[in-house]
This record gives structure tokens, C-alpha cells and sequence, in this order.
């Protein structure tokens, strides 16, 4: 009898991973519905009403000095230093980084920019909104107040809003607006919810912010997540302008790419003195082509050996003949002669 196993949550994960990478045939893509647009000019108000309420240094603000001379990390030591890695998730640098590997496996998983290219329109709005209110607002932060009981607006500092509670929010918080179901965007959304409150309350236990700072910090990262479908048509098209751009250098690489044509074999290089041996052989060849010659017929009469010759001195000889001198033959003949005794 033949049994199945049940496929476990793990083993459906793993054979999802294992098929070829596809580009969704449907992206759900959230847009501007009403009920957005209700959170979003809710936060908005939120917003303006914890500026308004430091600005005019409230209840908010002699809130804030009363947790400072709390000073929690005196309070509960014993936790500083599991929280001094914590608050690690709400910088930009690691948590970009992290995020990022994410999103552009599933990028390259999906054959699709939108998820880089979504991050970077939220660090970027991130970068322009909060950068712009902390310059704007110029406050100092607990370590570095001056007057007690004030707002410390307005004398150089760059601590209102919270940077690491909106980046916390933003760069955990696009992982549910990316999310693929509304299931996994509601447990992302809860999970991202936690950390950025987490790392908000964590700046508060340190003493680097005010509770007013994490509180608008929460505000400014929310409103740029419920901003994003603004900026969904310009995705859209960057990415729809990557791709086209891509198609046309892949195009334009194929046509101007040289077709590989076996090159012609190069005649041989003759040296000089070959090429003057190479000249003569029609000559010799002309040569060779005339009749040939009578044969040449020695003089009648007895000949003498070389032996017997006489020697000639060679032309343009330096040493000059010496008539006294005997004959090398002669003499050679003389030494060849048997001695006789008499």
C-alpha cells in the first residue's frame, strides 16, 4: 500500500524556493484608498500637533524633562547593555544594508525593480522630510540642554524628530508594504510596529532623545508608508525606463559586435637576401633553357703533373717571388729520395 507524506509549512517553503525564478504574473500594488488617505491626514495632524505642543513648550515638554532626570539607564542597568545592540536596528546604515539583501533577492527572484526601487523612494523621502525638520527645528537633546525646563528649539541641534524611530519605521515597515499576501502584511506590520516602538523607547532609556522626539519620529516614518502609493506611477515608470534602457544597450551591443571571419593567412615575409636568390632563378632558369655549349677539347701535347708545375704567385700577393728560392715541389721531390750511402 502506497503512503504520501504530509508536506510540512518548511517543505512547501523550500520547493517554492527550489522553482525557476518567474516574474508574478498580478503585483498587488497598494494604492490611495479613502481609508489611507483618513490615516494619512490623521498622522499628519498628529504630526503638527506634537511640533505645535514643543514649540509652545506644553505639558509635552516638562514631560520630557521630568523622564530625563528619571534617567532610566540608572534605573535598570542591568538591561544597557542588551539595548545598547538593539537600538542598532534603528540605523540606517545596517538596516538599509540588511533590508536591501532582502528585497533584491526577491528583485532578482521575481525579475522585477520594484521592491529596490520602493526602498529607495522611501529612504529618500525619509532623508528629505526628517532632515529638513531637524535643521529646521534646530533642538538640542537631553545631554545637551541648557535651560531646564525648555524647549532647547531653535540653538543647533538635529534631534526633532527621532532619525532612528522614523528609520526604524520606514526601513521594517516596507517589508509589510511589500509584503505579497494580507496576511503576511499584517504580522510584518505588527512586527515592524514592535521594533520601531522598541528602538524609540530605547533611545528614551539612553538619554539621546526626548520623548517628544520618538514620538514624531513615529509620525514622520507612518507618513511616509502611507505616502508610497503616491509614488507607485513613478516606480512604475523608472523601472518600465531601467528595462527599456537595458533592451536598447543589449540591442545596440548586438548589432555593433564584429562577426568572427577566419582572417587570411599572411604571405611569408622573405628576408632580403632570399628575395635576391629568389630574383635570380628566373635567370637561371633562362639559362638553362639555352643550347648547350660545344664541349671543349684540350690542346694536343703531353701535360705535366701539378706536381712538376711551376709555382705562380696569386694575384695581389704581398710577399714578391724569390728566383734563388727552390720549388716546393722540388724540394719536395728531394726530401722523398732515398739517402745512399757511399
Amino acid at each position: 500500500m502506497r503512503t504520501e507524506r504530509n508536506l510540512t509549512r518548511l517543505d512547501r517553503v523550500f520547493a517554492r524556493l527550489d522553482r525557476e525564478p518567474e516574474r508574478p504574473a498580478h503585483i498587488d500594488v497598494p494604492k490611495m484608498s479613502r481609508h489611507r488617505v483618513v490615516l494619512f491626514a490623521a498622522t499628519l495632524a498628529f504630526y503638527l500637533a506634537i511640533v505645535w505642543a514643543v514649540a509652545i513648550t506644553s505639558w509635552l515638554v516638562r514631560f520630557d524633562w521630568q523622564v530625563m532626570f528619571f534617567r532610566p539607564y540608572q534605573q535598570w542597568p542591568e538591561i544597557h547593555a542588551f539595548l545598547d545592540y538593539y537600538v542598532v536596528l534603528g540605523q540606517r546604515g545596517p538596516t538599509a544594508v540588511m533590508v536591501a539583501a532582502w528585497l533584491g533577492w526577491r528583485s532578482w527572484r521575481q525579475h522585477t525593480l520594484r521592491p529596490l526601487l520602493t526602498l529607495g523612494a522611501s529612504l529618500l523621502l525619509l532623508n528629505i522630510t526628517v532632515g529638513a525638520a531637524k535643521l529646521g527645528m534646530g533642538r538640542l537633546g537631553p545631554h545637551y540642554a541648557i535651560n531646564i525646563g525648555s524647549n532647547e528649539m531653535g540653538l543647533g541641534g538635529d534631534i526633532f524628530p527621532s532619525g532612528h524611530t522614523a528609520n526604524a519605521v520606514v526601513t521594517w515597515g516596507i517589508l509589510a508594504y511589500l509584503a505579497s499576501t494580507p496576511r503576511a502584511r499584517r504580522w510584518l506590520s505588527a512586527l515592524s510596529a514592535v521594533t520601531s516602538l522598541g528602538v524609540g523607547l530605547t533611545t528614551v532609556y539612553l538619554g539621546t532623545h526626548w520623548l517628544s522626539d520618538v514620538l514624531l519620529g513615529w509620525a514622520a516614518g507612518l507618513l511616509i508608508l502611507l505616502a508610497l502609493p503616491w509614488c507607485e506611477p513613478l516606480i512604475a515608470r523608472s523601472e518600465a525606463g531601467i528595462f527599456s534602457l537595458r533592451d536598447l544597450l543589449r540591442a545596440r551591443r548586438g548589432r555593433t559586435a564584429p562577426t568572427r571571419v577566419p582572417s587570411p593567412v599572411p604571405a611569408p615575409v622573405m628576408s632580403p637576401r632570399a628575395a635576391a636568390v629568389d630574383s635570380e632563378v628566373p635567370a637561371r632558369e633562362t639559362v638553362a633553357s639555352r643550347p648547350p655549349r660545344s664541349p671543349v677539347h684540350l690542346a694536343p701535347g703531353p701535360h705535366t703533373a701539378r706536381s712538376e708545375r711551376t709555382p705562380v704567385t696569386p694575384v695581389g700577393s704581398r710577399r714578391p717571388p724569390h728566383p734563388e728560392r727552390p720549388a716546393r715541389a722540388a724540394a719536395g721531390a728531394a726530401s722523398a729520395r732515398p739517402l745512399t750511402g757511399g
